[in-house]
């Protein structure tokens, strides 16, 4: 890998990994509606420019349901389900779970009718990474926060489905603009919850900057640098750097939160870890280099 391809891989690793913090220093100021539209109003007015100059906003025109359903699956419904998650358990918690995203994926393309075959190898992942995912929600479930592990659990599904959509049906749409139609959609959708909630004053503390961090480095700028690492060193290998993102989504919460930091959530950290790479081991995923898939998803 290229110099140039190190930098940018290292930067998704902390920018995708980091969402997770800043979604939980927001939700103690703002309602979640309010967090949501602010997230993809501000990167949508970012982007937007960039999108316009390639005159390519008109091309989306003949793909706008599968880019809809795309959206709803990768921004509106796991969007909100992430920040009200967070409002009842951790940001490191919640990067751990999601963390099984890529073992989600390979169940709802089995479930969607992929013919690959599984094989022992990804089998045996698929049952130690679900392995991983008792150990994590089974003390949440038995006593703290159960709906929260559940909510968090659905984001994983909807990050594991936006992709077979993105590939299906989306293979030759220009990515930049797709992502820039999907956060204005976004936007849209939540307008009116985020007028309805809006605070009657600013909130102070943390809440701005880590909005604002949200929308332009977690979101804006994280689609520009992926795009960019997809173009150095193939989509692919791209997508490698998302085993990264659970540690440093616990890192944050540790360091930075004074989030603790247990047995139970470094067991199923590598548990997780060790099936998602298993389980997609052998995947032959068709992922095309102009999509803004994720193998996995973060916030």
């Amino acid at each position: 890998m290229s110099r140039r391809g190190v930098v940018l891989f290292a930067l998704m690793a902390v920018i995708w990994g980091v969402p997770y913090l800043m979604i939980k220093v927001a939700v103690e100021g703002v309602s979640v509606p309010v967090l949501v539209f602010a997230r993809c109003a501000l990167a949508t007015l970012l982007l937007l420019p960039l999108a316009l100059r390639g005159g390519q906003l008109a091309a989306l025109r003949p793909h706008w349901k599968p880019i809809v359903a795309f959206a709803v699956l990768e921004m509106v419904v796991p969007w909100f389900l992430l920040a009200k998650a967070e409002q009842d358990i951790t940001s490191s918690m919640t990067g751990l779970l999601i963390a099984a995203s890529p073992i989600v994926t390979v169940l709802v393309a089995r479930m969607l009718g992929s013919s690959e075959r599984l094989g022992l190898t990804r089998m045996v992942g698929l049952g130690i990474g679900l392995a991983g995912v008792a150990v994590l929600a089974a003390p949440e479930l038995r006593g703290g926060s159960p709906l929260a592990i559940v909510e968090v659990l659905l984001v994983a599904v909807c990050y594991a489905t936006a992709p077979q959509i993105a590939a299906r049906r989306l293979q030759d749409v220009p990515s930049l603009p797709m992502t820039v139609a999907c956060l204005g959609f976004a936007s849209i959708v939540y307008a009116g919850p985020a007028i309805a909630t809006w605070p009657a004053e600013l909130p102070g503390g943390w809440v701005l900057p880590a909005i604002g961090g949200l929308a332009v480095i977690c979101t804006a700028v994280a689609f520009i640098v992926f795009f960019a690492l997809i173009r150095e060193v193939g989509p692919s290998r791209a997508l490698v750097f998302t085993y990264l993102n659970p540690a440093v989504a616990v890192t944050a919460g540790v360091v930075l939160l004074g989030e603790p930091l247990t047995l139970p959530m470094i067991a199923a950290f590598v548990l997780i870890l060790a099936g998602s790479v298993l389980a997609t081991r052998s995947a032959k995923v068709v992922e095309p280099a102009a999509t803004p898939q994720r193998a996995n998803a973060t916030a």
